[in-house]
């Protein structure tokens, strides 16, 4: 296959909000959801089988998708970050908007953003919002200290993206309700909401906010942007994230057109809706002449929830799965270390680089994404970036080729993974390492840690720590040397 110069292609990076390998058609046939555009992706580029999120929850999948490094090497070490909170992101840090800035491109962060902003309190009030802050159940009181008005610091713009519309966490489930365009808000946050959904939570709301309408304004707002920027003499790289399928997982969040698109409920309804968004944005691609000199990734921030939460039950029986398997075959969900936690679907697709209808084994994450740009454009990459970011370019370029033999994967409550080629060891006792059910699986049989031949037993279930101690050794001793090195990748001291 013949491989024409790059010649810096414009990088559209797409990211579901807990979309897991069950929903999409061209990984999982028995899918109970159409996912005609993604699948469209798959027959005209790359199907990637064994790529993970850095993380098992949302926010350090984002902070390692942006950053090329791990989350747990910052000062969030498990669980997510809350609508009010400072940005995670260090402000020097280069992140891969501002390498890719570097090489000329315009950059653009469209929908959820999930790593922070700095917020101004109202004037006379002292608050400090660097300090941890229970915002997950905020007041209304707290929220009113707050001064809608002033700019937000230290968000996309402070880390190198020239354009941000969007909104601060999740836009269905996490207050401040309403979209932010650069650094400030489009409409004031002025009106406290009584949210009457059991999974999504009370806040201040921008006048008119309606949840079901979020994602549809997302994708408005990129294909207006990828138009614009079809007219520009400079490549742009857009990191687009949708809200759904995120919960909550009901009617009424679902734009009208969505509803009763699939065979799986409201869920399912959304998993449908970001595969439309994909659509929207090959359609533009297309409308405007630009799909041959684009790479687009498609791909989730974590593993799927089992299906719509009911607000009776507990466990499996909170949710309502109409017979639709989110995580397909493998075990677990969202917020766990099993695979089905953070084992994503991951589409490339770039005419004359990808190969049509191609599948790669090849072990990638998404923390790879950054080094992955880095060669793409030919920018160097040292010793104070990336820190464990590896370039799947090769892949890319040759299904059959491999970047990586190691990989660390890492849970809602930080329990630590280490994949190393067909073995996985799992450092923890209690079982799935996060909130999702089932939680407390114990590993069978009981011992102090987890150990599985991934290419013998890929669904987790025959534990091998007592049978494999040296293999246990090995990947123990490894795990704490990555972590102790402060990279898993070695580069040299900047020029």
């Amino acid at each position: 296959m013949q491989h024409p110069p790059t010649n810096k292609p414009n990088i559209i990076h797409i990211m579901a909000d807990d979309m897991g390998w069950g929903d999409v058609g061209c990984y999982h046939p028995d899918s109970r959801i159409p996912t005609p555009n993604m699948d469209r992706v798959a027959r005209e580029g790359m199907r990637f089988t064994d790529a993970h999120s850095p993380s098992a929850v949302c926010t350090p999948t984002r902070y390692g998708v942006l950053t090329g490094r791990f989350c747990w090497r910052s000062h969030l070490r498990s669980n997510v970050i809350y609508g009010y909170e400072p940005p995670l992101i260090e402000p020097t840090r280069r992140t891969v908007a501002r390498l890719l800035g570097e090489a000329g491109y315009h950059t653009a962060a469209i929908g959820k953003w999930h790593l922070g902003l700095g917020f101004t309190p109202r004037p006379g009030i002292f608050f400090d919002f660097n300090r941890a802050l229970p915002w997950t159940n905020a007041t209304r009181e707290m929220e009113e200290l707050v001064d809608f008005t002033q700019p937000l610091i230290g968000g996309p713009n402070a880390l190198g993206f020239d354009y941000f519309f969007g909104a601060s966490g999740c836009p269905t489930c996490q207050p401040p309700y309403g979209f932010i365009e650069n650094e400030h808000f489009v409409d004031i946050p002025s009106e406290y909401h009584e949210v009457p959904v059991f999974t999504s939570r009370p806040g201040m709301m921008a006048p008119g906010w309606q949840h079901k309408d979020a994602d549809p304004r997302i994708a408005a707002e990129a294909v207006r942007y990828i138009r614009e920027q079809a007219e520009a003499d400079e490549p742009f790289f857009l990191y687009l994230n949708s809200d759904a399928p995120h919960e909550p997982c009901t009617r009424a969040d679902v734009p009208e057109f969505a509803r009763d698109q699939s065979g799986a409920g409201p869920r399912g309804d959304l998993v449908w809706l970001f595969d439309w968004m994909v659509g929207q944005v090959l359609d533009v691609l297309d409308e405007t002449g630009q799909a041959d000199n684009t790479l687009v990734l498609v791909t989730s921030d974590n593993g799927a929830l089992p299906g719509d939460r009911q607000p009776d039950g507990t466990g499996m029986a909170a949710y309502n799965t109409y017979g639709h398997r989110s995580s397909a075959d493998w075990r677990g969900y969202k917020a766990h270390i099993w695979e089905g936690g953070h084992r994503e679907p991951l589409l490339a697709r770039w005419p004359g680089q990808v190969q049509a209808g191609s599948v790669s084994n090849a072990l990638v994450s998404l923390v790879d994404f950054m080094a992955t740009c880095a060669d793409i454009t030919g920018r160097p990459l040292d010793n104070l970036c990336a820190e464990d970011s590896v370039s799947f370019l090769p892949v890319l370029r040759d299904p059959d080729a491999s970047v990586r033999t190691d990989l660390i994967h890492h849970s809602q409550t930080g329990v630590f993974s280490l994949r190393s080629g067909d073995w996985k060891a799992i450092f923890e006792t209690e079982g799935s390492g996060g909130w999702a059910p089932p939680t407390g699986t114990p590993p069978e049989p009981l011992a102090p840690g987890q150990l599985y031949n991934m290419r013998e037993d890929p669904g987790e279930t025959r534990n091998l720590w007592d049978e494999r101690s040296d293999v246990r050794g090995e990947l123990a001793t490894r795990l704490v040397q990555y972590r102790q090195a402060g990279c898993t990748v070695q580069r040299g001291a900047p020029a």
